[in-house]
């Protein structure tokens, strides 16, 4: 996952803004040197009311307006006209767009055809792997930004004449190596190269120990394992806390890392986006294609053979927060005997009657929530540590909607429905709800459970085959306050823990342990630091390893 007001209380300011007596229209059109032939794409058009940063850079739910339209097959020079029909958030038209000056910049999203595996043809971007978003990713386009007058009427136009670089790779160090590695699973269901990229974290005396073995921590959601960074301007705050996220700095865990008594393993992280989102959930998926397959038959045996690590379940560790967190737990469920524990950390729902503050299997309607017979309100989505609600699943759902069509958001909810629901028809990703009007489809609720994405359920359901499996490997962590009320599914998960323990007449709490920050701990809450955390991954290994493995894995 991969941040107000209730959309109740949005909707009546919404009202009250006085809108323009004479609407103005936006003409945007790309330049030839730009791109060399037509485009099939989304052309986003942001207006902001500060010109720095560049309004692209700035694009979030409680960020500038934006508004959408598809390109299909635009020739350059040729114009495209963004006026009232253009779907917009958080104002549904530019006709309710108040008057007064602002700053227009537009993005174009660029698609490329592939035909999949499935005989299906889509346009998606598609790129190395690396994470990137609409406004960011190398090769979009873009245009300078434009001062603007809005409410007088007339017409705009905008030529789209610049394009994103793609940002240089940092360069290897003593500590830390980048790799590429291209997946023929995932290659042959989309019909064109895909990449997954991993950052690797060596330990101290890996090159000067060339005969030993190190088990490994899978990490998810960290752009180089553990922010792990050896610069001593990284050191911010109070012994190396950083005072604004309350998470241990890169250059204090770096100076962990490589005392006398830190654990020798080695913590790799990935980067694998997909056209739907900057993360594949390592999960096969009907839309997104074999991604489970491809981490466990392909990238981690390379990586296992390229960088001396033990290739034992006991030596494997996966460790996420948020999407990573989800990810952490479902490679542990769904590959039971191939990992030896996993840090869940504030994961993404993984107990679906909780997706957020939705149930999908008795809701009618993700927006509102029935308070009695004739009253209603907006269901929130994202909240502070002090309750109050930043957006609602309403807001989210009509932001997304404009970043992009048939699922091309790129943002959290069209996210979920790649990884966890089936392909529609015209085999992009069928929705849960109906971006507009909050409507729940209740077939894609079931084939998401049946399939094995609602991990309560796949828990519950597989138990007798798994449950030994992974017996004392669990590990979860949240915040009583998470933002997006993560927190609700992990109780219920724990809950379902409990009633196997009590079933089988086992301690409570030996199955998985649940730690929880209170009071007020949002998101971003971990319950120790990152070094702490390694420290108590590599003792949970020692406890699991076979007793010749020692001299495998040395500390000096």
């Amino acid at each position: 996952m991969r941040a107000g007001l209730l959309v109740a209380a949005s909707i009546g300011v919404l009202a009250a803004w006085p809108a323009c007596a004479d609407t103005t229209q936006f003409e945007v059109s790309f330049a030839a040197a730009a791109h060399p032939g037509p485009i099939t794409g989304r052309l986003v058009l942001i207006l902001a009311t500060r010109e720095t940063p560049e309004p692209r850079l700035t694009v979030h739910p409680l960020g500038p307006a934006i508004f959408g339209v598809d390109l299909d097959q635009l020739e350059a020079g040729e114009s495209i006209i963004v006026d009232d029909s253009a779907g917009g958030y958080p104002m549904r038209s530019l006709a309710e767009v108040p008057e007064g000056d602002y700053f227009a910049q537009a993005v174009i999203h660029v698609y490329t055809q592939v035909h999949r595996a499935d005989r299906h043809r889509l346009w998606v971007h598609m790129n190395d792997g690396t994470i990137s978003t609409f406004n960011t990713a190398p090769g979009n386009l873009f245009s300078g930004v434009t001062p603007v007058h809005i409410g007088q009427g007339g017409t705009i136009r905008i030529v789209v004449d610049q394009i994103i670089s793609p940002v240089e790779s940092p360069h290897d160090t003593e500590w830390v190596k980048r790799v590429q590695i291209q997946s023929a699973k995932l290659t042959e269901f989309w019909g064109h190269p895909v990449f997954i990229n991993a950052t690797v974290l060596l330990p101290r005396g890996y090159a000067e120990n060339p005969d030993v073995h190190y088990p490994t921590i899978f990490t998810f959601g960290h752009n180089v394992p553990f922010s792990f960074n050896t610069d001593p301007a990284g050191m911010r705050g109070r012994e190396g806390i950083d005072p604004v996220t309350g998470l241990e700095t890169g250059y204090a865990f770096h100076q962990s890392w490589i005392s006398d008594d830190f654990p020798r393993v080695i913590a790799i992280s990935f980067q694998q986006q997909t056209p739907f989102f900057p993360d594949s959930y390592s999960v096969n998926s009907g839309n997104n294609g074999p991604y489970g397959d491809a981490m466990i038959e392909e990238v981690i045996p390379w990586l296992e053979e390229h960088f001396r690590m033990i290739p034992k379940p006991y030596a494997r560790i996966v460790e996420g927060a948020s999407t990573g967190g989800w990810q952490a737990l479902a490679l542990q469920l769904k590959y039971p005997d191939y990992f030896g524990g996993a840090w869940v950390l504030q994961p993404d729902p993984i107990d679906f009657t909780r997706y957020g503050l939705v149930n999908i299997y008795e809701d009618d309607n993700a927006f509102v929530v029935r308070t009695g017979p004739f009253t209603e309100t907006e269901r929130p989505m994202r909240r502070t540590v002090d309750g109050q609600v930043l957006w609602t699943m309403r807001d989210l759902s009509r932001f997304e909607a404009v970043l992009g069509s048939h699922g091309r958001s790129g943002y959290q909810l069209m996210a979920w429905e790649a990884v966890y629901g089936p392909a529609g028809e015209d085999g992009y990703p069928r929705p849960l709800w109906d971006k507009n009007t909050g409507e729940i489809d209740r077939e894609v609720a079931i084939s998401m459970r049946e399939n094995g994405f609602d991990l309560r359920e796949y828990a519950k359901r597989n138990w007798d085959e798994i449950g030994h499996k992974v017996n004392g490997k669990l590990f979860f962590f949240c915040g009583d306050m998470d933002d997006f009320y993560l927190n609700l599914a992990v109780y219920e998960f724990e809950k379902f823990l409990h009633a196997v323990e009590e079933s089988e007449g086992i301690n409570a709490g030996s199955v998985a342990k649940f730690t929880y920050g209170r009071p007020r701990k949002g998101h971003f809450w971990h319950a120790t630091t990152w070094a702490q955390m390694v420290r108590d991954m590599a003792e949970h290994i020692r406890q699991h390893a076979p007793e010749d493995a020692n001299e495998l894995w040395v500390n000096d």
